[in-house]
């Protein structure tokens, strides 16, 4: 069984607090297993009967009737009536349709319209269901509107939200085992996605490449009611060329022009990557003023929550160990629970005239999780000492107390530089410098 024991410990403690849980995240990064396998197994080990754990599969035919939301909502009443506490698992639940308002239908149950606004829908039913004492409820969903980040806006304050992302390495390494070099770079060629990780490397890739075509550009697609996908496809390709580039969406709008020789204007383009956002595909992370402590500009850098889909839309083909790592990093780092901001200053030198020019720094990540805080780089080698320049001289004109940290894809422990610097190997930085 492939553990996702920090998922389940946020299951755990958020048990019998009264409020639905709502579990989101990007198809097939495993949000049915972990509420019918790992977390139904865990239940069952503390003591809960298994008649007290009711698990609604809505996807499957027998249930079609429960689709009708206020069918549904009975149909659960009635299970636990009779038992102390009852742990619900509605699987899928955007299969439940929403029918207009029974008062205003004589009784009948009527699917809604558009404009329809007198409605009865699954945010009904959830919200309802929540307010059973004996009741502690679970909801997962897999197509486009549960999909959305903007379903964590409907519930607002009214439900617990835990955002669900593919393996992480940590989990992936748990699960495999052996060299963590090994690991590291086959987790960066191919991820963490859960069924990508029990296929050999042929099936990796044909899995990977299908789930973009067969299954997020078609919910992207049918959610918006985009006629034509090429665009979003083309869009999608840049953002895997530019991983960990700082981007807008002018610049991306002069790329499509300047390479794909077609003109899509800044508005589509921003329209293009919030749905990308929405359906947790991609990640952004804005700049941050070392200095002047605040998010700045409109510049952003993008990441795929899984480097194995970033890949598979370059064809698995020249893969870039450097970005590769980097997205790895900042994907590790989130799920670690840190705040990550792409670190950015600026300083006055000289030029070679002798006036004054203004020059402009970054820092791939300032990552920051209650009171540590850390400069990061990220780089497959220093062992060139232009390139060993380069990453430290940010931190060298920073000249402040944070600490410095140059990850490096090397199989090195942490050790210390002679300017104070750590330097880390990836697998070390990954597996216990950051869960310290």
């Amino acid at each position: 069984m492939i553990k996702r024991d920090n998922y389940l410990r946020r299951l755990i403690s958020n048990r019998d607090n009264g409020f639905p849980k709502v579990i989101t995240g990007i198809r097939r990064c495993g949000k049915s297993y972990l509420l019918k396998e790992i977390y139904r197994q865990y239940l069952i080990d503390q003591g809960v009967n298994s008649d007290a754990i009711l698990i609604l599969e809505l996807d499957d035919f027998r249930n079609a009737r429960y689709r009708d939301p206020i069918e549904l909502g009975n149909y659960v009443r009635e299970y636990c009536k009779s038992k102390e506490q009852c742990y619900v698992i509605l699987d899928e639940i955007q299969m439940v349709f929403t029918i207009k308002n029974p008062v205003l239908t004589d009784g009948k149950h009527i699917p809604a319209g558009k404009t329809d606004t007198e409605v009865v829908s699954f945010v009904d039913v959830i919200l309802g269901l929540s307010r059973e004492k004996n009741i502690d409820l679970y909801v997962t969903g897999s197509n486009s509107r549960m999909l959305s980040s903007d379903i964590i806006t409907e519930f607002r304050d009214k439900a617990v939200n835990i955002a669900l992302a593919p393996l992480s390495f940590e989990e992936f390494y748990e699960y495999r085992g052996g060299s963590s070099s090994d690991a590291i770079y086959e987790y960066m060629q191919y991820g963490g996605m859960p069924l990508a990780v029990l296929k050999d490397k042929a099936e990796k890739e044909t899995y990977l490449k299908g789930l973009f075509k067969m299954t997020y550009f078609r919910d992207i697609l049918e959610r918006n009611k985009l006629r034509k996908g090429s665009s979003l496809d083309e869009l999608c390709n840049i953002i895997s060329e530019s991983t960990g580039s700082l981007m807008n969406s002018t610049k991306i709008s002069n790329t499509f022009k300047s390479v794909k020789h077609e003109n899509i204007d800044k508005q589509t383009v921003d329209k293009y990557i919030s749905l990308f956002k929405d359906a947790f595909i991609i990640r952004e992370a804005s700049r941050f003023d070392l200095k002047g402590r605040t998010e700045i500009g409109a510049l952003r850098k993008y990441y795929f929550c899984d480097t194995g889909l970033r890949n598979a839309r370059l064809n698995f083909a020249y893969p870039d160990e450097g970005q590769m790592l980097e997205n790895m990093v900042f994907n590790e780092l989130l799920y670690q629970g840190y705040t990550v901001n792409v670190g950015v200053f600026n300083t006055v030198e000289k030029n070679k005239n002798g006036n004054s020019v203004r020059k402009d720094h970054e820092v791939d990540f300032y990552a920051v999780k209650g009171n540590r805080a850390y400069y990061i780089q990220v780089t497959a080698d220093i062992s060139n000492k232009v390139t060993k320049d380069r990453e430290i001289r940010p931190f060298i004109l920073l000249n402040d107390q944070i600490q410095k940290v140059i990850v490096v894809n090397k199989p090195i422990t942490e050790t210390r530089d002679e300017k104070g610097f750590t330097v880390i190997g990836a697998a070390d930085f990954l597996l216990r410098f950051i869960r310290n």
